[in-house]
């Protein structure tokens, strides 16, 4: 697949696949890859290619990452609304049951992980597991497909379906737990959070300097790991994905070990995609309950 129509080689495929589709102002006087100039004062449009997507700087968004991860989590609200409403007293079957199992599951691992009182923890548990797990799903859908199907209808040059392969996914997601972490731990604990950045380990004045240094580290440290792990698992399992497509083109006697090794590592990914959303939610709740802790 190319965005111009031409054959792409294999690092041009791979890179290819692995550039969003993004939207920003390119500086005055950029010259694109078509010969144009950007006029005074810049120009907002959709890059064409990694190089201008970088040239767009900070204010740039992927649109891509943006839609999937919105669209998804409005699929997640819909669908468990539907369910709630159609819940009965009577025993589930089908969906019903299974939405039942997950809430459950969410439920007893927020009461085993959790040792505060806060109504808050178990719906934005269960919000974090379904929904990275439904980014993490959308991995399974063959590679191509999407978008070369949005490239043919709407001529859409790129598209990257798995919102949790872009690290300002994972971040965003990371960082807005930080900020629960912050505001938790300033409205249980008071002053005693600025002790236990201070005061410990070396609980003396004399070491305020050196133990706010570890401590800050350490708490800042949380989120960035949180949404890295994230990201580096399912942006390795795409790469994945997208060098067995890679091996089709090689030629027809490669069809059928392409096709093995594309059902064989998407089974062994649906064990990925659930565990890494199961421990973005588990630490999520571990590091909430750490800021409920007052000592």
């Amino acid at each position: 697949m190319a965005a111009n129509g031409s054959e792409l080689t294999v690092a041009g495929y791979i890179k290819h696949h692995l550039t969003n589709l993004t939207y920003g102002k390119l500086p005055e006087g950029y010259k694109r890859d078509n010969g144009d100039v950007v006029a005074s004062g810049g120009e907002w449009t959709v890059a064409h290619g990694g190089e201008e997507a970088t040239a767009m700087g900070f204010n740039a968004i992927h649109l891509d990452s943006m839609f999937w991860s919105l669209g998804l989590g409005f699929l997640f609200c819909w669908l468990f609304r539907q369910v709630a409403k159609k819940a009965t007293s009577d025993t589930p079957s089908g969906l019903i049951n299974l939405i039942e199992m997950v809430v459950e599951f969410v439920d007893g691992t927020v009461r085993d992980t959790f040792h505060g009182r806060n109504p808050v923890i178990a719906p934005l548990a269960l919000t974090i597991f379904v929904w990275v797990f439904l980014m993490n799903f959308m991995d399974l859908i063959p590679v191509d497909l999407i978008p070369e199907a949005l490239l043919l209808a709407f001529g859409i040059p790129y598209q990257k379906v798995v919102p949790s392969t872009d690290p300002n996914i994972t971040m965003g997601m990371a960082v807005g737990v930080f900020f629960l972490m912050v505001y938790y731990s300033i409205k249980v604990k008071g002053f005693g959070f600025v002790r236990e950045l201070t005061l410990v380990p070396f609980n003396h004045p004399a070491f305020i300097p050196l133990n706010f240094t570890i401590e800050f580290v350490g708490f800042l440290a949380k989120p960035f790991s949180l949404g890295l792990r994230l990201f580096g698992n399912m942006y390795a399992g795409e790469m994945v994905f997208i060098l067995i497509a890679v091996i089709f083109s090689a030629g027809v006697a490669w069809m059928v070990p392409a096709g093995l090794l594309q059902i064989g590592w998407a089974i062994f990914h649906i064990l990925v995609i659930t565990l890494q959303a199961f421990i973005f939610m588990v630490l999520t709740i571990v590091y909430l309950s750490m800021a409920h802790e007052d000592h």
